[in-house]
């Protein structure tokens, strides 16, 4: 009996054995060419193979949220200014491309509170931390610690990703790298957190406030993982590409030999097919409207409100699009003179601060300022001093009046307006709402959703290449690459 039952076994391992992959995939859609979309098409030609046609559909611009624009016959990045040094998938994407590191030009920065300045930073860096020391006691300390907590658990993923795990939700990619206290921190806000570890109330009215507004346009009741990624880029470690980040974008697909059509996705369907499933990609183009067919579809730009809308029909069980709304951001770049006396400096030659934010004061007509360096420095660049004409990057809530322009500066030349969609508005609390999912359907993807735990490049190169390796082993069935429980010990295990 017992050599019945082996010789069984070892017939069904063999028949096991004998079956065929499936065949790849012949056509993959990725809409949205920003970095989330032009990522996750170069790493879904790295994980297919060259073999499988991508088209990627950009209603805009390619790079989306990375832009830049002209003033005075300079280029000057209008979006995400800046990319964080940990941020290891753009990292190998400058090198893989032979793009380069912009150089830095160093400069200072202040908070402001609507009536004066509460902190300064000077050119030395124990100065700076005695000043933070004296001001606000050892809570700069704890919020460090809190930051590089956060991020060395973060640094995780990257090493989940290079062994192939993937995620099938954005839950489960947290659970992995924190346990239940990383999916908690997208529930609970980041003055809530902040105050839970001794942080002073001080402290974070001062300066967590200030780097939040800069960075989200919104209070500190967003949350605490969205607060820790931009607190992480607040202190310091930033750097940009060389000719604009947006080359990134481009590059990528480029490399991926994409096929890039300048077109908006209107609405995506199933299609009846004898072998696998098939999903009906319609569009509009220059007017025109326009169907194809595909096996896989990655919907890689941000479904809200006022944005992408995309109709999923005759879908069974329907698909809930998870639909939100996103905060504006307001964006001008202003080329002209600062009014340095508006920040208690009558004389601008002794104006020192390349940067100013805000705290949550009702009184800020400003998120930020900073006086922007052009996309190529040059190796003899030098910033214009206070008194001298110089482009300014301008966060604020609304577009500014002409008198709250001639507030903050004394007279300019030219001032242009971006208004942006830029970040999920996370609401006045802690929200209980759950995360948008990854799995639309079995071959739809949702990489946007990752934007409401936590908002940056970082993530969305982070969610493009948990997107490719979901797809890709959820294809070929490689279930023990999908949702592993206790990673960090299994990869310590094999290794």
């Amino acid at each position: 009996m017992t050599t019945l039952i082996l010789l069984a076994a070892g017939l069904l391992q063999l028949c096991a054995g004998n079956q065929e992959p499936p065949p790849l995939p012949d056509r993959i859609a990725v809409v949205g060419a920003g970095i989330g979309g032009s990522a996750v098409t170069y790493f879904l030609q790295q994980q297919f193979g060259p073999q499988v046609q991508i088209d990627v559909y950009e209603a805009d611009r390619v790079g989306g949220r990375l832009a830049t624009l002209t003033v005075n016959n300079q280029q000057y990045e209008s979006g995400s200014p800046s990319i964080h040094s940990l941020n290891l998938h753009m990292q190998d994407f400058v090198k893989l491309l032979g793009l380069k590191q912009r150089r830095e030009v160093a400069g200072r920065s202040a908070i402001y509170n609507g009536d004066q300045l509460v902190l300064e930073e000077t050119d030395w860096y124990l100065l700076n931390l005695f000043r933070l020391w004296w001001h606000y006691g050892i809570s700069f300390l704890r919020l460090q610690m809190w930051v590089e907590e956060a991020m060395e658990k973060f640094m995780r993923i990257y090493k989940y990703q290079a062994h192939e795990y993937a995620f099938s939700s954005t839950e489960e990619l947290l659970r992995s790298l924190g346990g239940e206290h990383f999916v908690n921190m997208t529930q609970k806000s980041v003055a809530e957190s902040l105050l839970g570890i001794g942080v002073s109330q001080r402290f974070i009215d001062d300066v967590i406030s200030a780097v939040v507004k800069a960075n989200y346009g919104q209070s500190v009741a967003i949350p605490a993982l969205v607060g820790a990624m931009s607190l992480a880029g607040a202190q310091g470690n930033m750097w940009a590409v060389e000719g604009g980040n947006k080359l990134v974008c481009s590059g990528l697909l480029k490399l991926s030999k994409a096929n890039v059509l300048h077109a908006k996705v209107t609405a995506i369907s199933p299609h009846t097919s004898e072998k696998n499933p098939l999903y009906e990609v319609h569009y509009d183009q220059e007017g025109a409207r326009g169907s194809e067919l595909y096996n896989l579809v990655i919907v890689a730009a941000p479904l809200h409100k006022s944005g992408y809308q995309i109709s999923f029909s005759n879908f069974q069980p329907p698909i809930q699009a998870p639909v939100h709304s996103y905060h504006r951001v307001v964006t001008s770049i202003v080329h002209g003179y600062l009014n340095a006396s508006y920040f208690g400096f009558p004389d601008p030659k002794l104006f020192p601060f390349t940067s100013v934010l805000s705290t949550d004061s009702p009184d800020s007509i400003f998120h930020s300022l900073e006086n922007l360096c052009p996309i190529n420095v040059s190796v003899g660049f030098r910033r214009k001093p206070p008194q001298e004409a110089a482009v300014w990057r301008v966060l604020s809530p609304r577009p500014l009046d002409r008198r709250e322009l001639k507030t903050l500066f004394k007279s300019y030349y030219s001032v242009q307006v971006i208004e942006w969609q830029a970040f999920p508005s996370y609401g006045s609390s802690g929200s209980s709402r759950p995360l948008p999912p990854i799995i639309l359907h079995d071959g739809v993807y949702y990489l946007s959703g990752v934007e409401w735990a936590a908002t940056s490049v970082e993530m969305s190169s982070v969610a493009a290449k948990n997107v490719a390796l979901l797809a890709f082993n959820r294809w070929f069935e490689r279930t023990g690459k999908i949702d592993q429980q206790d990673l960090l010990h299994k990869l310590k295990t094999e290794l």
